[in-house]
């Protein structure tokens, strides 16, 4: 089927320039009526198309050592060529090329590349269309271009199928594009701003139409053998790494092992790809470089300066120096590919958010927390567990933090010790110093996934039934307010999230935050963000005061992180005054308690009004609570649906319409459960009929007591 496919290879001039993410991407956007398969080529074992798509286990299952493995998630099928550096040294570029063989008919082949290129790629090499190397514009980037282009000509590729893209994920500008033109000798195909810039989707469109525009490929039968050869001499047997070496003898005695068919000096009676380092030593002896780093080179000094182009650089020099050094030294310690590993993630941590570095690119973290620079956690799955990552010291910890809050304009010191901030992908990030953290610097970063959890995504989850969501859909688009409420780390924000994809495009939206992480797809939003006070105490803007300048932005729909002080007051007078729809989160436990958190937040805004006053304002404004929880076995669930409905006497009246009803624990500690229903018509149909949402009404028609099942109810 390979003869017959449509391929595109992606090779990185040098690690780290975002080669991976922009195979992903291709694969996606690329125009196609074929079958698209993604191939990770990558040899090092990161294995990360199949952690970034959850498919480790499907590809794992009955999997020999050394053998290929297909997977088919999202629209694709991915091949995945190695799990380990180690089983890397097994392949044969004949053992892929019968892979191929099993690929569906004539399909668009993206292929993530190691760099060096290895024999095994070969297959794919030989008919792509175009090969893309990626670099980013920097000194080493172009000379890392410039020893990739001289290989693709010693292995006998024409230029006719290389495109060159410039990508610059670091924002780092050292070179521009007609100098690094000049410099290589070769048109550039695309240049890729950071993915954060609005310009991103844009270039890398015009980067698929390029691609797009090659014309198909005719098999290379000119490569130069010295692609053909195996990554290392294993066709004789593949034998378990953990087995050890063969037993040294004469036939085998000073063998040359050739590797990409270069001659290797006699192998070591321990074989140089068997790792040595346990996880935990490895991190040890990553600690250490950057104890000595953090001796050695001032890089608060370029935090705090944003770390311009000419400084990165020569931040880069001095920390691989000192690495090199380093690793020189104890020689003796890790195998040169371990060194090797360790000197990149090194440099990438020193220069990047440290030892947090890599658990930032963990899809399955969802939080971590950083106390002192010795204790580092974080939470999978709703559980809470301890890494082996450690900081070198409490200095590291707070050069991370500066990293991160120097960008936005925020400032920790002995005044002011606490701050809030946010990453590049909204993620939260809270951070508390000396003299409030005793034990040294607390970092706290509530991880935000790459793509949106939606509504559907919840429901697969067993958050809420498609019934419930389906209600939720008809509340937000007939203009009900909502307001979502849980205790911490419950789920709030990404309940918020999805409910306000059901927004109508045409709507104005303006965002109030704290720290900005909403995530809304409508072309029509405005984001706000608070600002703290300078070092003078001045300056400072309080969502307050957002919410009241909101209301002057002629807003469809005004939406609040969370409401956590008096600016409650001014939400109510917005949900009150023509801005219906409008939606925000609370800290409460119940649905009760989040009208009396409402109340108290109301009081808080400094007026003397009667109890009175508030809870009408209250019963007026709010349509719809919705309570989130966090259970005992680390899962989020929509515990309870309620519908204000007015007032009786002095107390605001609600009407529960669905609650969650735990039943213990099975037998792996799974909290059990069933969606329970009231049986109370919700009083917002009417509404909906009166805006035209369509909407099952039948469901609310049957008896209290019933379950939830599916979008059906059962007793």
């Amino acid at each position: 089927m390979i003869d017959e496919a449509r391929v595109y290879l992606v090779v990185g001039a040098k690690g780290g320039v975002g080669a991976t993410t922009i195979a992903l991407g291709l694969a996606e956007q690329l125009e196609t009526t074929r079958p698209r398969v993604v191939v990770d080529a990558d040899l090092a074992g990161r294995r990360s198309v199949a952690v970034l798509h959850d498919l480790t286990a499907e590809l794992d299952t009955g999997r020999v050592r050394g053998d290929v493995a297909f997977a088919k998630a999202h629209g694709f099928t991915l091949l995945e060529l190695a799990r380990t550096y180690e089983e890397a040294f097994l392949l044969q570029a004949a053992d892929v090329e019968e892979a191929t063989t099993r690929l569906p008919g004539s399909p668009l082949v993206v292929v993530d590349a190691p760099q060096p290129f290895a024999a095994v790629v070969r297959p794919f090499i030989s008919r792509a269309a175009q090969i893309v190397i990626v670099t980013e514009p920097t000194l080493l980037g172009v000379a890392s271009a410039r020893a990739m282009l001289a290989a693709m000509e010693r292995f006998g590729i024409p230029t006719q199928r290389i495109a060159f893209v410039l990508n610059n994920p670091h924002g780092v500008n050292e070179l521009r594009r007609n100098e690094i033109q000049q410099a290589l000798k070769i048109p550039i195909a695309a240049e890729l701003p950071p993915s954060r810039d609005r310009g991103y989707g844009r270039a890398f469109k015009q980067l698929c139409a390029h691609l797009s525009e090659a014309p198909d490929a005719v098999k290379l039968t000119t490569l130069r053998q010295s692609t053909g050869k195996p990554i290392g001499d294993r066709r004789e047997e593949k034998r378990d790494f953990n087995a050890g070496p063969p037993p040294p003898n004469a036939a085998n005695a000073g063998k040359v092992i050739p590797i990409n068919g270069a001659a290797q000096q006699p192998a070591p009676s321990q074989s140089r790809s068997e790792p040595r380092l346990a996880t935990a030593d490895r991190e040890k002896l990553k600690t250490e470089i950057h104890a000595v780093m953090m001796r050695r080179i001032d890089f608060f000094s370029a935090a705090r300066a944003h770390s311009g182009t000419a400084q990165l650089a020569e931040l880069r020099t001095q920390v691989d120096a000192i690495a090199d050094e380093y690793l020189a030294a104890h020689r003796g310690v890790a195998t040169a590919e371990e060194a090797a590993r360790i000197r990149a993630e090194v440099a990438e941590e020193a220069l990047g958010l440290g030892p947090i570095e890599s658990l930032l690119d963990d899809p399955s973290v969802s939080e971590i927390m950083v106390n002192g620079h010795a204790n580092i956690f974080v939470e999978k799955g709703g559980h809470i567990e301890r890494t082996v990552k450690q900081f070198a010291d409490d200095r590291q910890v707070r050069l991370v933090i500066e990293r991160i809050i120097a960008p936005l304009g925020r400032r920790l010191d002995e005044s002011s010790p606490m701050v809030d901030a946010r990453l590049p992908d909204g993620s939260r990030v809270n951070a508390v110093i000396e003299p409030l953290a005793i034990d040294g610097p607390s970092l706290t970063i509530r991880r935000f996934g790459k793509t949106r959890l939606d509504m559907n995504g919840l429901v697969e989850r067993g958050a809420l039934t498609p019934a419930m969501a389906d209600f939720l859909r008809a509340a937000v688009e007939a203009r009900l307010n909502v307001i979502v409420s849980g205790g911490t780390g419950s789920g709030k924000t990404t309940l918020l999230n999805s409910l306000s994809s059901f927004i109508p495009k045409s709507d104005r939206i303006v965002t109030v935050e704290d720290a900005a992480e909403l995530k809304l797809d409508q072309p029509h939003v405005v984001r706000l963000e608070s600002r703290p006070a300078n070092l003078e105490g001045k300056g400072a803007i309080s969502i307050r005061d957002l919410v009241r300048n909101s209301l002057r932005m002629r807003p469809d729909r005004i939406v609040v992180g969370e409401c956590r002080s008096g600016e409650a007051l001014d939400m109510l007078q917005a949900m009150n005054t023509g801005h219906d729809g409008s939606m925000t989160t609370i800290h409460a436990n119940t649905p009760r308690d989040a009208c009396a958190r409402v109340e108290t937040l109301v009081l808080m805004a400094g007026f003397d009004l009667p109890v009175r006053a508030i809870r009408e304002q209250i019963a007026g404004a709010i349509d719809v609570i919705v309570q989130v929880a966090r259970l005992r076995d680390g899962s989020r669930k929509v515990t309870a649906i309620s519908e204000l409905v007015g007032m009786e006497g002095e107390v605001v009246t609600m009407q529960e319409l669905v609650r969650f009803e735990q039943q213990g624990l099975d037998a792996q500690g799974t909290v059990k459960g069933e969606f329970v229903m009231s049986g109370v018509q919700p009083a917002c149909l009417r509404r909906f009929e009166e805006v035209g949402v369509a909407f099952d009404a039948g469901l609310f028609s049957t008896a209290p007591g019933r379950k939830a099942v599916g979008t059906t109810w059962l007793r």
